[in-house]
């Protein structure tokens, strides 16, 4: 899970870029065809952020389990 958290966090920032990079150039150039494009670009990065954070929700999910588990066998 944390290689996923890697990736994930790595893709994020990738697509982040692009999604400001595209923004800006929608801003420029104020075409249709440039705002579609920043459009689909945040989507994708929204996305990659979502699953960046149930990533790191089943991280905390698996560590709490895992803190429980060992509490059990300590008892």
């Amino acid at each position: 899970m944390r290689a996923s958290l890697a990736v994930a966090e790595e893709q994020l920032a990738h697509l982040a870029d692009e999604a400001e990079e595209k923004g800006l150039k929608a801003l420029v150039s104020e075409t249709p065809g440039a705002d579609l494009e920043y459009r689909e670009a945040r989507r994708h990065a929204d996305a990659m952020v979502r699953h960046r954070d149930a990533v790191k929700a089943s991280i905390a999910e698996l560590e709490a389990r895992q803190d429980q588990l060992l509490d059990q066998l300590g008892s």
